[in-house]
């Protein structure tokens, strides 16, 4: 338990952006002045009640009026706390809102859907769905979108916020100074599963970056098991193409996750599920019922189908 609890507290305010180093200053620097001024509150009734209790001076204290300098005083110092304070979080917004020119190129494209996260490299004409994968070290430059309703990106260990507004693009920059995996979330409630709507980010030395980068540019090798032949051409057949994208294939829509490489994810379901034969199975047997309001259709595929399927899914690395 005090393991936990130490735990919790060594990364409450743990930061591993420069985006996330300033929010996470700026946070405490307002913490200490809360504190300092509860202190000081409560420290001023606690001697005002010993201090005139009813008891010992049954008569009204004194009052004081007119006293200039008394009012000037405790005016100037709020005033120049307020200063202070605006100074500071003025730093600290120009520090993480870089301004970009008037036709910026992102190095990302954030996609917001109902409830997954569409995730484009331009740079690298890459697409995938949910987890992304930066270089440690190296300041993106990131637009982020909505294809339908007001979504909010939000991975805290790595900066701040930022709103995904259908038919306008918002920018920001996102930075991870250590490799790891950074959790995140929709923080704007957009419908029956936004608390499914999470993220993972997956910050990669440059090595481990480039290889991710060349795997996923790589068109995945066509089936040569029997049973995941057949579950390519059920995908075809069943029309999954219309909302689905896998390269090399005549799949080419981006309605749903792109899957060219979804086997290579640790998630499906913007991080409902682990990425594993079984859930796979769950879920295309019966969407609904794994996240409810989702706009996969149910196909009612039946045991064999499912098999050859997941089996060809499984194979797109």
């Amino acid at each position: 338990m005090f393991n936990a609890v130490s735990h919790f507290f060594s990364q409450l305010f743990a930061s591993y952006s420069p985006e996330a180093y300033e929010i996470n200053n700026l946070f405490l620097d307002y913490l200490v002045l809360a504190g300092i001024i509860v202190a000081l509150v409560t420290g001023l009734v606690i001697v005002g009640a010993i201090r005139f209790r009813s008891k010992k001076r049954p008569e009204e204290p004194p009052q004081i009026f007119g006293n200039k300098k008394l009012e000037i005083t405790w005016t100037l110092i709020p005033f120049l706390i307020l200063v202070f304070f605006f100074v500071l979080t003025l730093r600290a917004m120009i520090e993480i809102n870089t301004p970009v020119g008037n036709d910026p190129k992102p190095d990302i494209i954030i996609i917001a859907h109902q409830w997954w996260w569409d995730m484009r490299y331009p740079g690298y004409k890459i697409i995938t769905a949910n987890e992304l994968h930066i270089p440690v070290g190296k300041k993106l430059l990131m637009a982020v979108k909505s294809a339908d309703v007001i979504h909010d990106w939000w991975v805290p260990d790595l900066g701040r916020k930022i709103d995904a507004i259908p038919g306008r693009t918002n920018y920001t920059w996102i930075e991870a100074d250590s490799a790891g995996t950074y959790l995140g979330t929709c923080a704007e409630f957009c419908g029956a599963e936004h608390a499914w709507m999470r993220i993972k980010v997956i910050a990669q030395t440059p090595y481990e970056f480039n290889q991710w980068v060349n795997n996923q540019k790589q068109i995945p090798s066509q089936p040569n098991d029997s049973t995941a032949i057949l579950g390519q051409m059920l995908f075809q057949k069943e029309t999954c193409g219309d909302c689905h994208a896998i390269a090399g294939t005549p799949a080419n829509a981006h309605v749903g996750p792109d899957l060219t490489h979804i086997a290579s994810r640790t998630t499906i379901l913007s991080g409902r599920l682990t990425n594993t034969r079984e859930n796979l199975m769950s879920w295309l047997a019966n969407p609904q019922k794994v996240k409810p309001g989702a706009h996969m259709p149910d196909f009612r595929f039946n045991k064999n189908q499912l098999n050859e399927l997941v089996t060809y899914l499984e194979g797109l690395k």
